[in-house]
Parts: C-alpha cells; structure tokens; sequence
C-alpha cells in the first residue's frame, strides 16, 4: 500500500523527485527526495522521534564523510530520513515544518544533485535501519506536464551541470511542473535520464512509451520507467543525461555530467541516439 505525501507537506519545498536516484531505497519510486530552500530540513512528517544514527557515507571529494539517519514513528508508519545532520533526539515530538536539523552534502549525491532530505516509510514490524524495503509513495499533487521540443539557452551552469530557458515555468510558486513524457503529453517524466537505470512516468494512464522531446526514451510499467539503451546529445555532443524532477518555482530542461562545457547564453539542442549493439 502507497503512502500519499500530501500537498501541503510538499509545498514547503522548491522539488520533489521519487525516481532520480541510482540507489535501491528509490526502486519502483518507494521514496521521494525533497529540496528546501536554505540549509535547514523542515520536517515532512508530524510524530516520535524514535531514533538517530550516524551512517557510512560512499567517499567523495565534495561531500561529507558521514550521513545521518532519522526515524520518525508517525502513528501509522516509520519514517526514515536521511541527509539531515539532527538537530532532534529520540523521544522529541515533531510537527510538520518544525526544524529537524541542517542539511548534509552526502556522498550519495552525484555533483551535480543539490542538497535535499531524502524520506521513506516502513511498517512497523520491517527493519527500518537497511537501505531497502521502503513502501511505494505517492505525491499528492496534480504535476502539470510541460511540452517540450528539445532546444533552450542555457540560463544557470556550474562545473557538472547546465540549465536551460525551457520549457518555461507558466505560473511560478503557484504549482509544481514537470517535463511531459507520456503519449500525447500524459505524466511527467522523473528520474536521471540515462544515466540511472531506472526513472518515472509520474501522474499518466501508467505504462506506455516515454518520451523527451518526442523522442522514445524508455517503456513505462505502471508509472516505472525502463530507460532504453540511449545517450543524450546537447549540440551533438554527449552529455552524461538529463535530471528529471517536478518544480514549483522554475522549470527548464537540466543536463548534467561531467563532461558539460556549456555557457550561459548559449543556445543548445538536445537529442537522445541510441546505442550500438556491443
């Protein structure tokens, strides 16, 4: 049974995304990562503190050496968050927004991924300590799909991503985006695109085609994707893949890898090609 993570909860947040993660807590969308702004965590959940535990983080230049784990008994579920240095402690009580802690650059984030609060449910008779096992999660927002056509000026960039002018936020902070990726327009697309093996069909008929830009990109069982075996081009040369989120304040197709050599200003289109038999 899916555990539905409602509007008001996620409108204290700028993203949300279920499937842009390469790690097994996200498989078949079984949690959702939430961006805030600024560096403290506001609490997605209201109930128990039951527990924190410092956790062993994969080593990366750029992050810290330790993540945290927080559970949260929440009457009905166990709530596992993570990427929270905690500010509470086993037998606090929180409410939804209160102040759980500062956020943590994780080494399970790519460069490229910003800081977010990653959050699951357990039963309360699974072990909520191992990395799998979640429950299914649904946002509890109508995500408008944005049409697409592949090409946009690059408006923000840094060493490993670059974003572009489109497709265009229609009414800012008033309601979350996503890029379209169904047949005809259905569902939003969510996940990394191709660099992680698996990404969402959000909010469509469930299974199907998807699509970028009109492209196929993958086939959908319900609202999972399976990525075809593609790269992703930005003015014909590879990129590692496209991020793929829902938005409540900007929109804009990002691309993201190591390799991005884009500047601010410059006008890029984007294609997928696939790959070669081996």
């Amino acid at each position: 049974m899916a555990v539905t993570v409602p509007r008001a909860v996620l409108e204290q947040y700028y993203r949300f995304s279920l499937y842009n993660s390469p790690f097994a807590a996200h498989d078949r969308g079984c949690a959702i990562d939430l961006y805030p702004e600024g560096a403290r965590a506001p609490s997605p959940v209201a109930g128990e503190v039951v527990d924190t535990k410092t956790v062993r983080a994969p080593p990366k230049a750029y992050a810290a050496e330790h993540d945290y784990l927080i559970l949260v008994d929440t009457g009905d579920h166990v709530a596992r968050l993570l990427h929270v240095k905690p500010g509470v402690e086993p037998g606090d009580r929180v409410a939804v927004g209160d102040d759980l802690g500062g956020l943590v650059r994780a080494g399970f984030f790519a460069p490229w991924v910003p800081n977010h609060v990653h959050l699951g449910f357990r039963s309360h008779d699974a072990n909520p300590y191992r990395a799998g096992g979640s429950l299914p999660v649904e946002a509890g927002v109508d995500v408008e799909p944005l049409a697409w056509d592949g090409t946009g000026i690059v408006v923000e960039a840094g060493e490993t991503w670059a974003r572009l002018d489109s497709p265009a936020h229609p009414a800012p902070g008033e309601r979350f985006v996503g890029l379209a990726g169904g047949n005809g327009g259905a569902g939003v697309l969510d996940g990394g695109l191709s660099h992680y093996d698996w990404g969402g069909l959000l909010g469509g008929d469930g299974g199907g085609t998807a699509r970028l830009a009109g492209q196929r990109v993958g086939v959908a069982e319900g609202r999972t994707v399976a990525w075809d075996d593609l790269d992703v081009l930005a003015n014909g040369e590879p990129v590692t893949g496209v991020a793929l989120f829902c938005s409540r304040d900007d929109a804009g197709v990002k691309l993201v890898g190591e390799g991005v050599d884009l500047a601010v200003g410059e006008q890029v289109t984007v294609s997928v090609e696939r790959r070669a038999p081996s």
